[in-house]
């Protein structure tokens, strides 16, 4: 008996819908066209989601070529919409603003607390947390890495200089620069503040990995520790 052939996903078995195999091997397991297929949500009578988001693939030949295409012309493709094509076009300008960042963050070099400033203002803008970063520099002062160690308020309980240098040393890191917002939009250090970077230079200066500066960053501007001595 000739098996009929699947038309919706949740004909699928539940482990091979693009939905639950993100979430249950991660974003990496699906393929391109499951992954658009997450975007699409649905398909149309008698053609699956998955089946449009193959042949919208295959027509343009690469992801690169999707992506550069415009709201109407994702529009003109059978089984996609207004609300299909808004979102396309919605991930892939946040890929494109991405990948712009990380050029950014990659080729600039850091000279001034400005600098620093101009990457990460934008990045903190709307955190309603106070986040502490720590921003890894190579030997050239170029930006090879940051992470996040808190998320919160600020005091010696939370932020340890142990987990600052863990990062900077997996990275091989040649100095560090600290960053932490002030959603408020105060950009006066706290003791806590003071406390916590002296702490940490004092243990950059015993591992040879100095501090380039802290700053508190907001909406508003930023304070540099150098530029006040602080450090």
């Amino acid at each position: 008996m000739e098996r009929k052939e699947k038309n919706t996903v949740k004909d699928l078995p539940i482990d091979d819908r693009p939905r639950e195999k993100l979430l249950l091997r991660g974003s990496q397991s699906l393929s391109d066209a499951e992954l658009v297929a997450i975007l699409l949500r649905t398909g149309k009578k008698g053609k699956s989601v998955l089946e449009i988001a193959r042949e919208l693939i295959k027509n343009d030949g690469t992801l690169a070529s999707l992506a550069s295409r415009s709201i109407d012309s994702l529009q003109k493709v059978e089984g996609i919409g207004k609300d299909k094509a808004a979102t396309l076009a919605a991930a892939f300008e946040l890929n494109r603003r991405i990948q712009s960042q990380k050029r950014l963050l990659s080729n600039k070099k850091i000279t001034s607390p400005q600098d620093i400033a101009e990457i990460f203002i934008p990045l903190l803008r709307d955190e309603l947390k106070e986040r502490f970063i720590v921003v890894c520099l190579n030997s050239s002062n170029k930006i090879i890495k940051h992470e996040t160690i808190s998320i919160g308020n600020l005091n010696s309980s939370v932020v340890h200089p142990r987990e600052i240098f863990k990062v900077a040393i997996d990275c091989l890191s040649a100095s560090i620069i600290l960053i932490h917002n002030h959603p408020s939009g105060n950009l006066e250090p706290s003791n806590e503040d003071i406390s916590i970077t002296e702490k940490i230079v004092e243990a950059g200066k015993l591992m040879d990995i100095p501090v380039f500066d802290h700053l508190i960053l907001a909406s508003a501007g930023y304070t540099s520790f150098v530029e006040k001595r602080l450090i």
